[in-house]
């Protein structure tokens, strides 16, 4: 890590850019800058962001930015290969335990988040039908009571010259 660091601090000096420069052109803290430079690994928190700060600062000065993500690639996976199990498991246990000593949050009326949902009783739904079928059933029982309709003829008037 220290070399990518160190390939990273001289190019950079060499083209005569400075931290600030380069931290506010990347939109990263100057100490983010520094951490990378000197190999510094701890100072960030996670390792995907670290390799993205690496490749887009590459990138930045103009870098195979692919040659230094292998590099480093390479090692990270030297450094996760010298771990042992038992470490492992004892990592494993102290996340279980900081999750089972997680304050969990009160759920009130006042903090639940709304969720919009539409809710239609069924006496609604019902009603709704009957006034339906209702309806349906006026119209039709008024075109049986029309007598031309009953009668099965039509009747034409003629006018009358």
């Amino acid at each position: 890590m220290k070399e990518i660091g160190e390939t990273l601090k001289e190019t950079r000096e060499s083209i005569g850019i400075s931290i600030e420069e380069a931290a506010n052109d990347l939109k990263l803290r100057p100490s983010q800058i520094e951490n990378i430079e000197n190999g510094n690994m701890d100072a960030f928190q996670d390792i995907f962001y670290l390799k993205y700060f690496i490749r887009d600062y590459a990138k930045y000065l103009g870098l195979k930015y692919e040659d230094l993500i292998d590099e480093f690639n390479e090692y990270i996976f030297d450094c996760t290969s010298k771990i042992s199990l038992d470490d492992i498991k004892k990592a494993k246990k102290k996340i279980e335990n900081r999750k089972k000593h997680e304050v969990r949050k009160i759920a009130s009326p006042y903090t639940l988040e709304n969720k919009r949902q539409i809710v239609v009783s069924p006496v609604v739904i019902y009603g709704v039908i009957i006034v339906l079928l209702l309806i349906i059933a006026y119209f039709i029982f008024s075109l049986l009571q029309d007598d031309n309709f009953i009668e099965g003829t039509v009747i034409i008037e003629e006018e009358s010259n």
